[in-house]
């Protein structure tokens, strides 16, 4: 009979009470002599999570295994990771089995052995994961802290092609079961597709009609590290625009163009601090209100040509700069007739569509680069400072806090 003499480190390793009945299962079949027990044993026993140096197990007619353990819950990163990836536990057993190294011919049932231990306490932690403050306070598991900001981090990431296709979907049920179509397009599991889509809900769901500032709702509610609690920001913040995100032409935009676009919009456009019970979700309709006012620029057009022409054109090529002198009424119209409009909720709801019809696309045709159009855009904003329509301070601000976000979404959209 196999005696194993096993003492566990709790800073080292992390078990749970039933670790007597899995090592004894581990080692069932070193029971055939003992001769060759002690060299199996040995070997096994570097496999084993949390042995402290120098410990090696003994070899004794002995009807059990004594075992000294901590009440820590195991967590193995590199399992928990496939586990929310959406593998199933054969497959997750199939990747583990590759790299561990080869000790006879047991090692995968070892393994398998393993696997399905973490698989079952994961599905147990799935439903503490779903509100993140209940896993510090409940008593079922112990865990670590650094354990658990790692289980809540790893939970709560997502993958950008995949929240790409959701934004502008209704987060509804019956979406949900039609994720085989994203699955597809991502190459994503359907089932990690599912958690994503779940944890976008549920945030939403939660700190849509909260006080205080988005962001900081979302990290202390489900203790989210900064980034992530923004990106998340930028999803529900786009939710709440009802922006247009699907429409064929703006297909070739990427989740992180999106998410630059909203951050901006939600630093400029929205409610200062203080004046809105929802900030950083509110937008400022004074600001909006404001905004018509740049109007008066379209009766100063030709001095604001002049103005920006003779700014721009020591930074731009010959062939940019006849471009821009031959379009500048398009190019000036277009910018400044989507800011007076956008007070209106449809013109804000189609604000990416128009800015790819009505800009990027023009652009594109004269074949700008991202500097031509970086210059154009400083010019444009400080030279129609310069103009007299623009004294009033109120709409001078309006002026620089409209361009500001359309210079950077801009910027961010053109894939030239």
């Amino acid at each position: 009979m196999l005696h194993f003499m096993y003492k566990v480190d709790s800073s080292d390793s992390i078990f749970q009470n039933d670790t007597r009945t899995k090592i004894s299962n581990r080692f069932k079949y070193f029971r055939k002599n003992q001769a060759t027990e002690q060299l199996k044993a040995e070997s096994m026993w570097k496999c084993l999570p949390g042995v402290l140096p120098g410990l090696v197990p003994v070899i004794g007619m002995v009807p059990d295994v004594d075992v000294f353990i901590s009440n820590y819950t195991i967590v193995d990163p590199q399992v928990y990771q496939l586990w929310v990836d959406g593998c199933t536990s054969q497959d997750a057993v199939d990747t583990v089995h590759k790299q561990v190294p080869k000790h006879g011919d047991n090692t995968l049932e070892l393994v398998k052995s393993d696997v399905s231990d973490h698989y079952r306490t994961y599905n147990l932690l799935e439903k503490l994961l779903h509100n993140p403050p209940k896993l510090a306070e409940q008593l079922h598991f112990q865990i670590e802290p650094l354990t658990r900001q790692l289980l809540i981090e790893k939970y709560y990431e997502f993958d950008d092609p995949v929240i790409r296709e959701l934004l502008g979907k209704k987060l509804s049920s019956r979406y949900r079961k039609d994720l085989d179509e994203v699955s597809d397009k991502t190459n994503i599991s359907v089932k990690s597709c599912r958690r994503q889509f779940d944890n976008v809900k549920r945030i939403y769901k939660t700190v849509e009609d909260m006080q205080g500032s988005l962001i900081k709702n979302i990290r202390h509610l489900f203790l989210l590290p900064e980034e992530l609690a923004k990106r998340y920001g930028a999803v529900v913040f786009m939710a709440n625009m009802k922006v247009e995100t699907g429409k064929r032409k703006l297909q070739y935009l990427t989740f992180n163009d999106f998410y630059e676009c909203a951050l901006a919009i939600m630093h400029s456009w929205t409610c200062p601090a203080g004046t809105s019970e929802h900030e950083e979700c509110d937008l400022d309709r004074e600001f909006f209100l404001d905004l018509r006012e740049i109007r008066t620029l379209l009766d100063k057009e030709k001095e604001l040509k002049h103005l920006v022409c003779s700014k721009i054109k020591p930074q731009l090529l010959e062939k940019a700069y006849q471009e821009l002198e031959n379009n500048f009424r398009t190019y000036s119209r277009s910018l400044i007739t989507l800011g007076c409009n956008l007070h209106r909720q449809r013109d804000l709801k189609f604000l990416f569509i128009e800015l790819v019809e009505k800009c990027i696309e023009p652009w594109r045709q004269v074949s700008w680069t991202s500097n031509d159009l970086t210059a154009f855009l400083s010019a444009f904003k400080t030279c129609a400072l310069q103009l007299d329509c623009l004294r009033e301070q109120d709409t001078r601000a309006a002026w620089e806090r409209y361009m500001s976000v359309l210079a950077c979404c801009l910027l961010k959209m053109y894939h030239s």
